[in-house]
């Protein structure tokens, strides 16, 4: 499709920039490959930040997805620190900070996705933090600690993953939720009460159905959260995880086409034919469910680096993957494959009382949509392939632990 000695610039070093900047290589790109990063790292794993760097458990050396000689050998010319402030799209030319300009041939987008900020008085403390990257992890760390008071705004996983590493080095933690439980947008009842029972064994205090009205301190310290109902929460450290935004501010002022994301198509590739996007920036086909949408996970942004390096070298596409996450808290480890549209039942194969369970979303014909899977990955891997191969299932068996996971079929 392409002349594979044409000049490619990727825009973000994260897991799905530096993918496509390594992909391309080894699927025989030649040409000058650029890849800028707002960073200072090479691009790293993202995931320990809530879990292993904040427990001391990793470095910036053991996260780098790749050794920063990697990118001088493949000839992969690294801007770190760097901020592309717009986009030419006529003359192809990306304007930096300072206003140097690189031209390219082909662009690939890869901007990722911010925190959602607190939109309350006192939000612009130094200690209310969020978590999106190692500078962030760096911060928390320093403010968590034997004694100290953690409240965390929100209840999905980033918060509960740092709920459960607060708790390890020994910080009094108190998780605020508006809604009536955690993980309510995202997981199933039966899961969210499995995990709030799980924390508070733990020690983790939770404050469902209230939100945060502001932020109390002076001096630049951090005194206490007022909550709706005007009670104050001591703190010494607030983390914010109510969610995240698409960095789409450089697509959109191109003028790409967006929605709730980027649009692309299953190559990647935006509503400009020199232009791809890739990852949490994006709103992607998911061939499986009939629809779009946009995803934020590691795998989602492999995949749309594979997708955008294959139509560049002009190869078969990768195949639709089954989207796929997963988060670790104290000794759990939740694997979650596919998404729950379309469902009529949930089913749960063992006993959520013996911290090894998973429960599967069936679609009206029988069809796993999706699974949640705790410390169970016979069940997720299973899950992950009848959701991808669409074959019905039998309910019974399902439930079966005795039923091996390659015989629930129907």
């Amino acid at each position: 499709m392409a002349d594979k000695d044409g000049r490619v610039v990727i825009v973000g070093a994260g897991h799905g920039g530096g993918t496509a900047a390594a992909t391309l290589r080894q699927f025989g790109w030649t040409g000058p490959i650029t890849l800028i990063g707002d960073e200072p790292l090479v691009p790293y794993h993202r995931p320990p930040l809530s879990k292993a760097w904040l427990k001391g458990e990793a470095d910036s050396e053991s996260l780098a997805l790749r050794p920063e000689s990697f990118y001088a050998e493949q000839d992969i010319k690294l801007r770190l620190d760097t901020t592309v402030e717009w986009i030419d799209r006529e003359r192809r030319e990306v304007a930096l900070d300072g206003d140097k300009r690189i031209a390219y041939d082909h662009l690939i987008l890869a901007t990722g996705a911010r925190a959602r900020a607190l939109p309350v008085p006192g939000a612009d403390f130094a200690k209310v933090l969020a978590l999106r990257d190692a500078a962030n992890a760096d911060q928390l760390k320093e403010a968590l600690g034997v004694g100290k008071r953690a409240v965390v705004i929100g209840g999905g996983y980033i918060g509960l993953e740092v709920a459960a590493s607060a708790r390890a080095l020994g910080a009094e933690v108190t998780v605020v939720e508006r809604e009536a439980r955690v993980l309510a947008r995202v997981a199933c009842e039966t899961l969210s009460r499995f995990f709030e029972r799980y924390h508070r064994q733990r020690g983790v205090v939770f404050e469902f159905g209230l939100g945060v009205l502001e932020v109390l301190g002076e001096d630049g310290e951090i005194a206490g959260v007022r909550l709706s109902d005007d009670r104050v929460l001591p703190a010494d450290v607030v983390l914010v995880g109510i969610g995240g935004e698409p960095n789409v501010e450089l697509a959109k002022s191109a003028g790409l086409a967006c929605d709730n994301g980027v649009i692309v198509d299953m190559n990647a590739l935006t509503s400009d034919p020199h232009v791809y996007a890739i990852g949490d920036m994006t709103r992607r086909p998911l061939p499986l469910y009939g629809r779009d949408f946009r995803l934020e996970s590691v795998p989602n942004a492999l995949e749309q680096a594979k997708q955008a390096a294959a139509h560049l070298c002009d190869r078969a596409p990768p195949p639709p993957e089954v989207p796929w996450f997963w988060s670790d808290q104290y000794d759990l480890k939740l694997q979650i494959a596919g998404l729950p549209f379309d469902v009529a039942d949930t089913v749960v194969r063992g006993d959520p009382d013996t911290d090894k369970f998973a429960i599967f979303h069936i679609s009206p014909d029988h069809q796993i949509q999706a699974v949640e899977a705790v410390n169970m990955p016979d069940a997720f891997l299973g899950g992950r392939q009848f959701i991808g191969n669409r074959k019905p299932v039998s309910i019974e068996k399902l439930r079966d632990l005795a039923a091996p996971m390659k015989t629930v079929g129907a």
